[in-house]
């Protein structure tokens, strides 16, 4: 049964029920009956869900959904049809901001316009295409008051020469610099000193991230991929 669960060292309040009305009986019933099939960690979150007598059991981003007396189990996402709304990854977004929040502003890279109106957190890649498409349009997100914090993903792995690419552009005298001459396809001068890229990296695979750019919204929404800068700011201001 552990198969559904990913390891995710978050931690979050528990939040009041979304919905239908839950009892201490149940709610002690389902605590039993996760310690029984998560031994190693406690749900961030249990709750009543919308639908009478299925209540919803939140580890991180995970989001499972169990009766109250325990007989059934589904993992997926619940989709409120009339409201359009995926109810599942409200939760989701929780977990996101959890991870982002927990990594300081000071290890990323960041470009700030002067007057600030959204900041958006890019996982990035030096050698991915759409990375570098997006970071060639810099200048355009900042005309739009976008702050973009770079966190560093090599999707390669730890091991690769992208995340030693990775290192050398965060121990340049100029980060900045490093990172625009790196994407622009330069080798940057090999360096290594204290870096923040494995953190970054272990971030995103808390994220499940699967590619990038991905971008993470203030709301903990995310937007895989390139998105123009024009396109981006209309999306920010709800438009």
């Amino acid at each position: 049964m552990h198969k559904f669960i990913f390891v995710i060292c978050l931690t979050w309040a528990i939040a009041l029920p979304a919905g239908a009305e839950s009892t201490d009986n149940d709610l002690a019933q389902i605590t039993r009956i996760m310690s029984t099939l998560v031994p190693d960690r406690k749900p961030d979150t249990i709750r009543a869900s919308v639908i009478p007598g299925l209540y919803e059991v939140a580890y991180g981003m995970q989001v499972i959904y169990v009766t109250a007396d325990g007989r059934y189990l589904l993992e997926g996402d619940l989709i409120d049809m009339k409201a359009q709304v995926n109810l599942s990854d409200q939760i989701r977004t929780k977990g996101r901001l959890q991870v982002i929040n927990k990594i300081p502003e000071s290890s990323m890279i960041v470009y700030a316009p002067k007057k600030v109106k959204h900041t958006v957190t890019v996982f990035t890649d030096i050698d991915c295409g759409y990375c570098r498409r997006l970071h060639s349009e810099m200048d355009k997100y900042l005309e739009q008051g976008i702050k973009i914090r770079y966190l560093a993903y090599p999707r390669a792995g730890l091991e690769s020469h992208s995340y030693e690419k990775a290192v050398s552009v965060w121990c340049a005298k100029d980060r900045q610099q490093a990172l625009t001459t790196a994407k622009l396809g330069q080798e940057p001068e090999p360096k290594k000193c204290d870096n923040p890229v494995e953190m970054h990296y272990q971030a995103g695979r808390e994220l499940n991230l699967s590619g990038t750019p991905m971008l993470v919204l203030e709301d903990g929404k995310t937007l895989p991929g390139y998105v123009p800068a024009d396109t981006l700011a209309k999306m920010l201001e709800g438009k």
